[in-house]
């Protein structure tokens, strides 16, 4: 039965024809659903570091200013000016230095929220070596009790297992905070990607509008003999070709439009929500940089006034983003790098090398130098410097 009414429907001819008085149909599109790039490491790399200023300028900031923080290692008893493992920073690897090889490690870990270091040498000796791996690469593999116990390392089709269950940790994993993995951390290029879609958006579309000789495009209408009417499709063709070759882009800008044949041009300009993409794309600057930690004032944004001048900018810049990263880092490294060499070391940032702190570093050892209630031991210890043995 079915079948034989589908048949006939084939077969027979259309029942009635439907017809528009209006003629042309218009469609307005009002906002969709955003499409969001991807959150994986290498496209937040792609579109947040490689593609975009603000979030490089972040990054940079960050990497090269915790890199630059002077460390200092000691024990409980003294400082050391000259050991092994100071000696293995300052030079890690035939490739990089210090600075360099820190750089590398916050970026990472700046990046995807994971930093992975190796320590390369004999199993029963201190390292000879330390290489930052890259963290698009590394996989953690965890054991039963939900602790990792080796990490796998990719390139291309080669793949090198970390294995994490000896005396000796090969690798040092620095994670920050992520609420729901237990094995990655959350970057900061992470939380920032909807601004990062954003502020990407509207350079393209500043580009397209200095493309269009920085100008709305308008619309051309074909009023035939009644007042209605289509173009033929060679009409169309050759009218959009014509328009591509000689009134598209900004060496044709101002040039006038001959128009023939009943073509009428209507320009349209912007709408007061069009005129709002400059000012979105400087909120999704300063989320980017908020994100980050990063005072909008350090990154060139106009119109900033949070801060009373550049200078408590970059105190507040050190003191709530760079030194607790160098902290966090440090103490990691603390609890890694030294079990190399049997001995119980700490590894810390020293604040009177930092230029940024100068000033209340300085007003610090006035204060404490004329507390004459202190002992001497007391005001080291305040200073964060080492107690004095006795001769």
């Amino acid at each position: 039965m079915v079948l034989r009414f589908l048949r006939g429907a084939s077969s027979g001819g259309v029942p009635e024809k439907k017809a528009s008085a209006a003629g042309a149909v218009f469609a307005f599109h009002g906002a969709g659903r955003p499409a969001w790039s991807a959150r994986d490491v290498v496209s937040l790399t792609r579109s947040g570091f490689v593609g975009n200023p603000v979030g490089f300028r972040c990054v940079k900031m960050i990497a090269e200013a915790a890199a630059a923080v002077p460390l200092v290692l000691e024990d409980s008893e003294r400082r050391f000016d000259v050991h092994p493992m100071l000696g293995l920073l300052a030079r890690p690897n035939g490739m990089q230095g210090r600075g360099d090889l820190l750089e590398s490690f916050y970026g990472q870990l700046l990046l995807s929220g994971d930093g992975y270091l190796e320590a390369a040498g004999d199993e029963d000796g201190a390292p000879r070596e330390l290489h930052v791996l890259r963290s698009d690469r590394m996989r953690v593999v965890p054991g039963g009790d939900g602790w990792p116990v080796a990490y796998e390392y990719s390139v291309g089709a080669r793949k090198h297992r970390f294995d994490m269950r000896g005396d000796l940790a090969p690798v040092l994993h620095v994670k920050s905070f992520h609420p729901q993995d237990d094995h990655y951390g959350l970057s900061p290029m992470s939380a920032a990607g909807n601004a990062i879609d954003v502020h990407n958006s509207a350079n393209k579309w500043s580009k397209a509008l200095l493309d269009n000789a920085a100008r709305p495009s308008g619309a051309i209408v074909y009023r035939g003999v009644d007042g209605q009417g289509t173009l033929q499709s060679d009409q169309y063709a050759r009218l959009v070709e014509e328009i591509e070759a000689n009134h598209q882009g900004a060496r044709n800008a101002g040039r006038p439009m001959l128009l023939e044949g009943g073509l009428d041009w209507k320009p349209m300009g912007f709408s007061p929500s069009d005129m709002e993409f400059q000012k979105t794309k400087e909120s999704a600057a300063r989320e980017i940089a908020l994100s980050f930690g990063v005072p909008p004032m350090l990154i060139g944004m106009p119109g900033d006034a949070t801060y009373a001048n550049y200078a408590e900018a970059n105190r507040a810049f050190y003191r709530l983003t760079v030194l607790p990263l160098v902290g966090k880092v440090a103490s990691a490294i603390s609890n890694w790098l030294p079990d190399y060499y049997g001995a119980v070391l700490r590894l810390s940032a020293d604040l009177d090398g930092v230029p940024a702190l100068a000033l209340e570093r300085e007003a610090q050892w006035k204060r404490v130098s004329e507390a004459a209630f202190l002992s001497d031991g007391e005001k080291r210890k305040m200073l964060g410097l080492p107690p004095v043995l006795d001769a």
